[in-house]
């Protein structure tokens, strides 16, 4: 037997090895299928309509294209064409977004086996409201573009800022899904907030509420909880955690609609892996709270919260000693 007869019956006895280990795939498939056939809450199978992941991430990204004109566009855009580019945009903004409100309504409708709401009426119009929207959040972005170039020294410009920063793109986010969370909009606004979380580590709930000239530097580790309130010019470095008390384990039910994440008033800054928890807990205006402070309690307004240097100890020989 020559060279060529050995090697090709070796690829044969592979090829029926690989054969023999697909026929052991059906039985894993079917094993899956049956496990569907007892829950209800994490398969989503058959005709039920539900929101597409990928066309809520395409609206975010046509969102930006209106509210930062140029930016993110593929053409150029100039004085004589900029209506025309933002019309398009906001037109096609307006029927991807009724579709997928259309959908999240109908999944809710029947997810809790509620009577008709017209749905696609209803998604047409809120999708409209949303729109109406769209100045005011491009006038609040603009002042968050501004408090990053007042608050980083290291910003080289407006471009640098809208192209690059991650606070800013998790801001952006925000901004847009807690509008769609204010109209009830159902599922939409946390895959917006929870795509941006993925993206810049960054986890703002969209039912927080944030006012104007919100900085947020670094960025990575920030989490601000559902019922948080933060003021206008409010800088917050990475790191930080604006959340709860530790709750029961019926939680979900009990403190549900109930404030429970902190209030932080205009002026505040707040200093990298701090934690402020509670419902209660008041940061007073124009307030410093220092790095690695944790807080459970409210703090006076002017006030600077520290924590007191701990004592460093080196081991091994020092520099310039023997």
């Amino acid at each position: 037997m020559d060279e060529n007869d050995i090697t090709t019956g070796q690829c044969k006895d592979e090829a029926d090895e690989v054969a023999a280990l697909y026929r052991e795939l059906p039985a894993v498939v079917d094993e899956l299928a049956d496990a569907w056939h007892k829950k209800d809450r994490t398969d989503h199978p058959g005709p039920i309509p539900i929101p597409s992941h990928s066309e809520i991430v395409a609206i975010i990204h046509r969102c930006r294209r209106i509210l930062f004109p140029g930016y993110f566009t593929e053409s150029n855009i100039n004085p004589a064409n900029l209506k025309y580019c933002i019309g398009q945009e906001t037109t096609e903004l307006f029927e991807a977004l009724s579709r997928q409100i259309v959908l999240a309504f109908q999944l809710a409708c029947f997810q809790e086996r509620r009577p008709c709401i017209q749905c696609r009426e209803k998604g047409h119009f809120l999708a409209l409201e949303f729109i109406r929207t769209l100045p005011a959040i491009e006038r609040l972005l603009a002042t968050d573009v501004e408090a990053a170039l007042e608050g980083d020294p290291a910003a080289k410009g407006v471009d640098e800022v809208i192209f690059s920063y991650p606070g800013i793109l998790a801001i952006t986010v925000y901004r847009i899904a807690h509008e769609l969370y204010k109209l009830r909009i159902p599922v939409i606004p946390r895959i917006m907030t929870e795509w941006a979380h993925s993206r810049t580590g960054i986890d703002i709930h969209p039912g927080a509420s944030i006012g104007k000239s919100f900085f947020i530097d670094h960025g990575t580790g920030v989490v601000i909880g559902e019922t948080t309130e933060i003021g206008d010019r409010v800088r917050i470095y990475q790191g930080v955690t604006l959340g709860a008390l530790s709750l029961p384990r019926d939680a979900g039910n009990r403190y549900r609609n109930k404030k429970r994440h902190p209030t932080i008033e205009d002026d505040v800054i707040i200093y990298s892996n701090t934690t402020i928890l509670g419902g209660d807990t008041i940061i007073g205006a124009r307030s410093v709270i220092g790095g690695n402070i944790w807080l459970t309690e409210s703090v006076p307004p002017d006030t600077k919260v520290l924590m007191k240097r701990p004592e460093l100890i080196y081991a091994g020989k020092r520099k310039g000693r023997n």
